[in-house]
């Protein structure tokens, strides 16, 4: 994918500049994946991504340029985020109402740091869908 400069500061407009910038990177990566899920090795399944994974991801994070920045490295993240613990969705949120469990994983990324994988397990059919990606500070 094409090098993005990702404004640093935390103005409303610093914060909306990286909002598109999340919306704009995952319209490539699903042009670029069009089955849209990657195998993720610790959890021997596929993790979907949905429109949920990026109206979530662009909300939380474009408040801080690492998570933004940690946005870009999706497909590896994806792919080996390790499992930290399941939980029951939380009382309240409207969009964790369709999971069953919330899977909370991380990823230590070489040279950048532990990055936040949540996962959502819809009720029925199972299928794990990507929530949110934050970077841990």
């Amino acid at each position: 994918m094409n090098k993005i400069t990702i404004p640093e500061g935390i103005t409303i407009e610093d914060i909306k500049l990286r909002k598109k910038i999340i919306k704009e990177f995952y319209a490539i990566w699903n042009a670029v994946n069009p089955t849209k899920h990657i195998y993720n090795i610790d959890l021997k399944d596929f993790i979907h991504i949905r429109f949920l994974s990026i109206e979530e991801t662009s909300q939380k994070a474009s408040n801080r340029y690492k998570s933004t920045l940690a946005v870009t490295y999706l497909t590896e993240i994806l792919e080996k985020a390790k499992t930290v613990k399941r939980t029951q969705p939380k009382q309240g949120i409207e969009n964790q109402k369709r999971f069953s469990e919330v899977i909370s994983m991380e990823y230590d990324k070489k040279d950048f740091g532990k990055i936040k994988l949540t996962v959502g397990v819809l009720r029925g059919s199972k299928q794990k869908i990507q929530y949110c990606i934050t970077a841990i500070e």
